[in-house]
Parts: C-alpha cells; sequence; structure tokens
C-alpha cells in the first residue's frame, strides 16, 4: 500500500493587487481559473486528499477546484495572518494520518508534477520538509534558499540577508512537502515575533533544524512555479501558458503560420495537418480533426470541425457547431448551434443559427435563419442538396427538403417539399420617371437642413 498524501491549497487571497471584485484564483489561464490549473498537476501527484483553504468567493472557489477527480475538503481562513496561519486553517485535515503533505497555491496555475513528485520523494527518503525553489538572475524580492553539504539551511528573507546571502539565486517558491507525522506539531511552532505579527510558513526550516530534523530543496524551472498577484503578471503567465500549449500542438503535427498570434484554451484539441492561419482564437470546447483549415481572424468556440472542413477568414462559431467533413463556412459567417452537414457551404455573410443543414447543401450569400421571436428559439432544417439562394430569410420552423431551392432575396415561411423551388418575395413593379422624382426630393430635404 503507497503512502497517503495531502495536498494543502491556500486559496483564500483577497485579491487586493488584482483589483478584482472576485477571488484572485478565479481569473482564468488559457479559459481555465488557476485554481483549476493547480488541482489538476495536484491529481497527477497521485494525492489523496486536498484541505483547500478559502476566503472570499468560498463557493464559486470550490466549484472550481472540484472540476476534476480529487477529494477536497474546504476550511475558512477567517484572518489572514500569513502563510502558517493559512496552512494551520487546515489543522484538522493536517492531523489526520498522512505520510507526507504537500503545500500548494491556487495562484500558481503553471505548477507541474514532476517538482511536486520529487519534493514528496524528498521527504520519503528521510528529510522532514523539502522546498522547492527556481534559479533568476533577478532575485530582488525573492526569499533566498540557503542549502550546504546538500541540505536546506534556512530561508532568508531578502531584508534580513547579508550581503553574501542576497547574492544567491535560488529562490524560495513556496510550494513544499513536509513529513506528515510531523507536519502539526511542526506548524504549531511557528511564531509570530516579527515586525507584522504573521506567521511565516518559511519558519518551518528552522524548527526542524532546531529539533535535529533535516530539510531538503528542489529545483524547478523559475517559470512552472510563478504566482500571481496582478493582471501585469496574469497576462505573463498567460502567455508562458499560450507559448508552451502551441508549442506543444506544432511538435503533434499542427501548422501555424504565425503561432503568436494564435490563442488556445485549457481544452482545445487539434489534429494532424490542420493549418491555423494567424488571429485564431479557440475559446472553450474546440475540436478540429486531421487536415482542417482555420483561416485568419476567426473565433471558435464549443465547437467540433471534421476533417477536410474550411473555416473562415473572419468566421465565428459559437457554441454547438458542428461542421461536417468538407464542409465549409466562410468569410463573415456565423453559426450557433448548428449541424453543418458533409461537404455543405455556407460561404459567406451569413447567420445560420438552431438549424440542420443537409450534405453538399448551399447556402447562399446572406441568408439569414431568422431563429428567434424574442421569446423562444426555432429550428430551421435543411435537407442534403438544397440551394438556399443569397439574401434568403428563413423563418423558423421551417424546413426545406432534400434538392429544394429558394430564390434569391426570399422570405421563406412555409416549409418547401424536396425538389420544390420556393418564391417568397413580391414581384417586381417599376415606375418610370418616380426614381428621378425621389432623388430630387430627397435632395432638396438634404439642402434645407443645411440653412
Amino acid at each position: 500500500m503507497g503512502d497517503r498524501v495531502l495536498a494543502v491549497v491556500l486559496a483564500a487571497g483577497e485579491s487586493k493587487r488584482m483589483n478584482s471584485a472576485k477571488s484572485k484564483v478565479l481569473h482564468t489561464i488559457g479559459n481555465l481559473p488557476m485554481i483549476s490549473h493547480v488541482m489538476a498537476a495536484l491529481a497527477e501527484t497521485g494525492a489523496d486528499q486536498v484541505a483547500l483553504v478559502v476566503g472570499r468567493d468560498a463557493e464559486p472557489v470550490i466549484a472550481a477546484a472540484s472540476s476534476g477527480a480529487l477529494k477536497i475538503t474546504p476550511f475558512e481562513q477567517k484572518e489572514r495572518l500569513g502563510t502558517g496561519h493559512a496552512v494551520l486553517a487546515a489543522r484538522d485535515e493536517i492531523e489526520k494520518d498522512y505520510d507526507q503533505i504537500l503545500i500548494a497555491y491556487g495562484d500558481g496555475p503553471l505548477i507541474e508534477a514532476p517538482p511536486l513528485l520529487e519534493a514528496l520523494e524528498k521527504v520519503r527518503s528521510g528529510f522532514d520538509v523539502a522546498v522547492i525553489g527556481f534559479h533568476t538572475d533577478k532575485p530582488t524580492g525573492y526569499g533566498r534558499l540557503l542549502a550546504k553539504d546538500g541540505e536546506l539551511v534556512a530561508i532568508r528573507e531578502e531584508k534580513d540577508a547579508t550581503d553574501a546571502e542576497r547574492q544567491v539565486t535560488l529562490c524560495n517558491s513556496g510550494l513544499m512537502a513536509i513529513n506528515g507525522r510531523k507536519a502539526a506539531a511542526l506548524l504549531s511552532k511557528i511564531a509570530n515575533n516579527n515586525a507584522k505579527g504573521e506567521y511565516y510558513l518559511t519558519d518551518i526550516v528552522e524548527i526542524i533544524r532546531s529539533e535535529g530534523g533535516k530539510a531538503a530543496t528542489v529545483e524547478a524551472p523559475a517559470d512552472i512555479v510563478a504566482g500571481c498577484n496582478n493582471r501585469a503578471e496574469l497576462a505573463q503567465l498567460e502567455a508562458i501558458w499560450q507559448n508552451k500549449r502551441r508549442h506543444e500542438l506544432m511538435l503533434s503535427g499542427v501548422t501555424m503560420i504565425a503561432p503568436e498570434t494564435v490563442f488556445l484554451s485549457y481544452d482545445t484539441k487539434i489534429g494532424q495537418d490542420s493549418t491555423i492561419e494567424p488571429n485564431v482564437i479557440f475559446g472553450p470546447g474546440v475540436t478540429i480533426e486531421s487536415d482542417v483549415v482555420i483561416h485568419a481572424f476567426s473565433h471558435l468556440e464549443g465547437t467540433y470541425v471534421a476533417s477536410g472542413a474550411t473555416v473562415g477568414p473572419f468566421a465565428r462559431l459559437r457554441p454547438g457547431t458542428n461542421l461536417g467533413a468538407k464542409a465549409k463556412v466562410g468569410n463573415f459567417c456565423e453559426v450557433k448551434n448548428a449541424e453543418i452537414g458533409e461537404g455543405a457551404k455556407v460561404s459567406h455573410l451569413s447567420y445560420i443559427g438552431d438549424a440542420t443543414i443537409g450534405a453538399r447543401a448551399n447556402i447562399g450569400a446572406g441568408t439569414i435563419t431568422c431563429n428567434y421571436d424574442g421569446f423562444n428559439k426555432f429550428q430551421t432544417r435543411i435537407g442534403a442538396d438544397a440551394f438556399v439562394g443569397s439574401n434568403s430569410s428563413l423563418v423558423a420552423p421551417v424546413s426545406i427538403g432534400d434538392g429544394a431551392l429558394t430564390a434569391s432575396g426570399s422570405v421563406i415561411t412555409e416549409d418547401v417539399p424536396a425538389g420544390a423551388a420556393a418564391f417568397g418575395r413580391a414581384r417586381q413593379s417599376t415606375k418610370e420617371g418616380y426614381g428621378t422624382e425621389i432623388m430630387a426630393r430627397n435632395k432638396a430635404w438634404k439642402e434645407s437642413k443645411k440653412q
């Protein structure tokens, strides 16, 4: 039977530096709350339980953290008295029978499992605590990890460091693993005899060593242990995450012509030999199969695109869109909650909402499915091989049968049988000379407004 691991996640920050009306950990990276990213990494460590320390927005924070398979017990931190105090908000869980305890932060969305697993292994091998650090050529402002003979001697805050200690580039990330059998007792010994009157988790290293215990360091890349305190840092973390995800997709066989202009979501899936042109945005819930072209300036969300299809440029695919194999949604088209059949074409300047379009159907330019009456949504059904003329308005609920045709400029309010042609427009009336009269009248009215 393996060791039992508890992860304590600190997520009670008040978001003051974010200048936000919502909890910091609910702000997103790749359209997923930061806390959800952290939980995904913890799930890969095999943690048995998570003690989630919450403050403001407790319910949505718990909901965001609960999106995976981890077992979560929330604990409220009513006062903000330092990181040591925050961890002890979960004392009831910490005092249970765990072998190792991981300390993580809800505002560190880029964290990955490997350094966490390494820290757990350090504790498993005999260290009482293992602190995760990172090297940086700009250490100013960070606590330094002071090591000697393979052991961590102290965590020195910069304001307390000597000139020599300030030259150390191994900095404290705040992440650590602790011997679960000793954690409650060690944490209880953290004092608040400092200028701020707060309980600092970093003091645990000196406490351990004063009792003859051992502390270790684990090194991790600076990017993955970075925390987020303000909107500028949020943007920096987003950029790091996007670059990594783009790189992964390109290595998997996706072409991105200008990758820095493509923005992905946490669950974006793109198949081999697909091409993504510049300035494309993927919202949540998008799956792109193989050999698809997404042309420039397109926006997709909640959408499935089958192999060989093309989208855009300047197309918007909204949630519920399913684009069939070799289908086309062209420039300046919007599609929402619609099935576009295999080989069907919605080439330009159209809105298709709450609709089903059969295979090989052609939707002419300027076609609109009039799906909303101000209160309710209705369906439009267009059969296979149908031809909808340009500038048609299809007033739902309405059906157009297989192989049927609607004339350009028609307003279709009744079902069109298979193979039929529908004309839903008024007969043209031409009045000789009346155009000149209207133009003259309009010109005179315009001139009168200048006087």
